[in-house]
C-alpha cells in the first residue's frame, strides 16, 4: 500500500487533470458547504421542527457535497486505463462524510464555544473528509495498481483537519453574524477548500503503476458523468425541497402562534391591528366586552373561564355577517370588523342579534352561566381605521357604560368631547374644589396581624360623571400631559396627611405613593420629594414610592439610576404589579428596590388552582430569599388568607379581606378598631 514492487518491469503512469472539471469540483464543494451552513443556521433559531432535523439536513448536504466533489474530482483525473467503481464501497463512502459532518456541526453549535470545540470539530470533519476520500479510492476497480506516499497522505489528512478547523472556528465564533452574506460565503469557501485541498493533495499521494505492457491497455478513465450529475442534482434538489417546505411550514406555524388565539382559534390583537392598518376602505367596528369574567375564574377556575370565552367566541363567529371578521383582542374582549362601506346598520343589527343570544344562560360544565356584557360600535367614512378603534374604545371606557347586553353606538358629543376632553379640562378645577381626594388601604403582615403600612390611592368624585375609576381618568391624563402636576398634588397631599398623623400620634408605619412611569426618571420628581420632606419635616423612611414594572421597561437604565437616588434619600421603593411585565427577574437583580408587590392576577386562582398556588409560593420564596419585603395584593377570601398564612415566609397582605381603601377619617377609625381586636 505504501511501497512499490521491487520489480524492474513496472511502469509509472502519469495522469492529467481536466481544468473545467477541477473548477466544477471546487464549486460543488463550496456550494454544498454554503447549503449546509444555511441549514445549520436554521438550527440556531426557534422553529416548529426540532433542531436535530436541521442538523441532519445540514450533515446530509455536507456529506453529499464531499462525496460529489470527490467523484467529480476523480473524473477530472485522466488515466489511459479503463476504470469502474465497486457499487457497495461507492455508496458506503458517503457515510463517513455525513457522520463526520453531523458530529462536527454538533460540536461547533454548542452554546459554550471555544478553541477546544472548534479543534474537536475540525479533527472530526477532517477525518471524515479523508475517510470518504480513501474509501472512494478503494472503490476503484482498474487494470493498474497504486500505492500511497505516506508523508503526502498524512499531509492531506492534516490539511483537511486544519482547514476544517479554521472554517468551523469562524462558523462557531461568528455564528450570530451568519445572517451576513459575505461571512457565510467566506466560511463556505474555506470549507470547500478544506474538501478540495485534501482531495487533490491526497491524489498527489497516489502512484499508479503497472507491470503490463502499455500497448495492452486501452481506453481512458472516464466516469458516467450524466449519471453522476443526475444523482448529485437529484440529491441536492431533494434537500432544498425539504428545507423549503420545512421553512414554509415554520413560517405558517409561526404566523399561527403569533397572530391567532390558541383558545378560540380566532385572529388575535396583533392580527387585528395589522388588518386595520392595511385596510384602505371605510368600514365599521364592534367590540364586545365581557364584564367581570374574573369572578367566574376565581369561583370555578381558569379552565371554566376558558370555556366561557370559547362559548362566547363561537356564538359571535356563528352569527357574524358573512364578510365580517372576528378577533379575540383581549382576554375578555372580541372585535368584529366589517370592511364593507355603508353597512353599519347591518353590523349593528348583527351585534344586537348576538347579544340577544348571549342574554340566555350558557351551559358550561352543567352550570347555567349568565354573562354580563356590552357591545360598542362605530363607523368610519374616511378609511381612518385607527380612529375607528379609538372611537369604539372610547365607548367602553366611558363612565356611563353598563353591561346589560346593550349595543352602544359611538357618539362624538358624548364619548369624546363630554368625557375625555372634559376630563382634561376639569382636572385643575377638580384639584381646587377637592373633587380629587385620597383614600388609604392598609397592609397587614401575616402571622402577627400587625398593620405595616398603607397605600395612598387617588380618587375623583366628578360633579357630572360621579365617581370615575382611576383606570379611566389616569390614562387620559397621561396621554394629555397632565399626570405630572396631578402626581405633584398627590405627593403634597400625602406629605401633609403624614405630618398631620404624626402630630395626632396615629401609627401608620409607612405610606406608599404611586409614581407614574414617565415621572420616575424625571429630575422634577427629585425636587418635589426633597422640598416636600423638608417642608413638612418628615423622615424619609416613612415614605415608599411604588413604580410599576411595565412603566420602566423602555427606560431601564435611567430607571435604575433614579431608584438608586431615591434609596440614597432614605426612601423605600416598591416594584408594583410584579410578574406582569416582560423580564421580571432581571429587575430583582438590577434595580435597587426594597419591596415587591405581587399582582392580584397571581392571587385570584389561589388556592383552587394548583399552578397558581405553586407560582405564588415560588415567587414569595424567591423574593424573601433576596431580602425583599413582599406585599401580596388583591387578597379577598378566607381561603386565600389560609393559604398565604400557611407559607413559611410572612408576606404582607393588602386587599379587601382586611379593608377596602378608606378615607382619612375612616382609616383612623379602622386602626383604632384593629388595635382593640388585636388586644382582645
Amino acid at each position: 500500500m505504501f511501497s512499490l514492487p521491487e520489480s524492474q518491469d513496472i511502469t509509472i503512469l502519469q495522469g492529467e487533470y481536466s481544468l473545467p472539471l477541477v473548477v466544477l469540483s471546487i464549486v460543488i464543494a463550496c456550494c454544498a458547504s454554503y447549503t449546509s451552513l444555511s441549514l445549520n443556521q436554521r438550527m440556531q433559531q426557534n422553529h416548529f421542527f426540532h433542531k436535530s432535523f436541521w442538523l441532519v439536513l445540514a450533515s446530509v448536504a455536507m456529506g453529499l457535497g464531499i462525496w460529489s466533489m470527490h467523484f467529480i474530482g476523480m473524473s477530472a483525473f485522466m488515466l489511459p486505463v479503463q476504470m469502474t467503481y465497486d457499487t457497495f464501497l461507492t455508496a458506503a463512502s458517503v457515510l463517513p462524510a455525513v457522520f463526520a459532518s453531523y458530529l462536527a456541526f454538533s460540536f461547533s453549535s454548542r452554546k459554550k464555544k471555544g478553541h477546544l470545540s472548534a479543534v474537536t470539530a475540525g479533527i472530526i470533519m477532517g477525518i471524515g473528509i479523508s475517510a470518504m476520500h480513501y474509501i472512494g479510492m478503494a472503490a476503484m476497480e482498474m487494470e493498474v495498481e497504486y500505492a500511497y506516499k505516506p508523508l503526502i497522505l498524512l499531509a492531506s489528512v492534516l490539511i483537511a483537519v486544519v482547514v476544517s478547523y479554521v472554517a468551523l472556528f469562524i462558523f462557531s465564533s461568528l455564528q450570530k453574524f451568519m445572517g451576513t452574506q459575505w461571512i457565510k460565503i467566506l466560511t463556505s469557501v474555506l470549507m470547500g477548500l478544506a474538501i478540495t485541498s485534501m482531495h487533490y493533495t491526497g491524489m498527489s499521494a497516489v502512484i499508479f503503476y503497472t507491470d503490463k505492457p502499455l500497448d495492452g491497455m486501452h481506453g481512458m478513465h472516464k466516469m458516467d458523468m450524466p449519471l453522476l450529475v443526475t444523482g448529485v442534482t437529484a440529491g441536492i434538489f431533494i434537500l432544498l425541497a425539504v428545507s423549503g417546505l420545512a421553512g414554509l411550514l415554520d413560517r405558517y406555524v409561526d404566523h399561527r402562534l403569533h397572530h391567532y388565539d390558541a383558545l378560540t382559534l380566532l385572529p388575535n390583537q396583533r392580527q387585528f391591528e395589522q388588518d386595520l392598518k392595511n385596510s384602505k376602505t371605510a368600514g365599521s367596528l364592534a367590540i364586545i366586552h365581557i364584564h367581570d369574567l374574573e369572578k367566574w375564574v376565581s369561583g370555578y377556575g381558569y379552565t371554566f373561564g376558558d370555556r366561557v370565552i370559547k362559548a362566547v367566541g363561537d356564538i359571535i363567529d356563528e352569527r357574524k355577517l358573512r364578510t365580517s371578521k372576528v378577533y379575540r383582542i383581549e382576554g375578555n374582549r372580541f372585535a368584529v370588523y366589517h370592511g364593507e362601506e355603508h353597512e353599519f346598520e347591518k353590523l349593528k343589527a348583527c351585534m344586537e342579534s348576538v347579544l340577544s343570544q348571549l342574554k340566555k344562560p350558557l351551559m358550561i360544565d352543567d352550570y347555567r352561566v349568565v354573562i354580563e356584557m356590552a357591545c360598542a360600535v362605530s363607523q368610519c367614512d374616511t378609511g381612518d381605521c385607527e380612529q375607528l378603534l379609538a372611537n369604539t374604545m372610547a365607548v367602553l371606557q366611558h363612565s356611563s357604560i353598563q353591561y346589560r347586553h346593550g349595543v352602544i353606538e359611538y357618539d362624538p358629543a358624548v364619548h369624546t368631547y363630554s368625557f375625555e376632553r372634559q376630563i382634561v379640562q376639569d382636572i385643575n378645577r377638580a384639584i381646587e374644589t377637592k373633587e380629587l381626594f385620597m383614600v388609604y388601604q392598609p397592609k397587614v403582615q401575616t402571622g402577627t396581624g400587625e398593620v405595616t403600612g398603607v397605600e395612598a390611592l387617588l380618587r375623583w368624585q366628578h360633579r357630572v360623571h360621579g365617581l370615575i375609576s382611576p383606570g379611566v381618568f389616569i390614562p387620559v391624563l397621561e396621554e394629555n400631559g397632565k399626570i405630572f402636576e396631578v402626581t405633584d398634588w398627590v405627593i403634597e397631599t400625602v406629605f401633609r396627611q403624614v405630618s398631620h398623623w404624626l402630630d395626632e400620634g396615629v401609627e401608620f408605619k409607612r405610606v406608599s405613593i404611586n409614581i407614574p412611569g414617565p415621572y420616575v426618571t424625571s429630575s422634577r420628581l427629585l425636587s418635589v420629594l426633597h422640598e416636600g420632606l423638608r417642608k413638612y419635616g418628615i423622615d424619609s423612611r416613612l415614605i415608599e414610592l411604588e413604580i410599576t414594572e411595565t412603566s420602566v421597561i423602555h427606560d431601564i437604565e435611567n430607571a435604575i439610576t433614579a431608584v438608586g437616588r431615591f434609596r440614597e434619600m432614605g426612601l423605600s421603593v416598591a416594584l408594583d404589579d410584579f410578574g406582569t411585565g416582560l423580564s421580571s427577574l432581571s429587575y430583582l437583580r438590577n434595580i435597587p428596590i426594597s419591596t415587591i408587590k405581587i399582582d392580584k392576577s397571581f392571587v385570584d386562582g389561589v388556592p383552587l388552582s394548583e399552578k397558581d398556588s405553586a407560582l405564588l409560593r415560588a415567587i414569595t420564596t424567591l423574593c424573601s430569599s433576596l431580602k425583599l419585603r413582599v406585599v401580596i395584593e388583591g387578597v379577598e377570601t378566607q381561603e386565600q388568607i389560609d393559604f398565604i398564612t400557611g407559607m413559611i415566609e410572612r408576606p404582607h397582605i393588602q386587599g379587601y379581606y382586611f379593608s377596602p381603601p378608606l378615607q382619612e377619617g375612616e382609616f383612623v377609625e379602622w386602626l383604632k378598631e384593629r388595635e382593640l381586636v388585636m388586644k382582645a
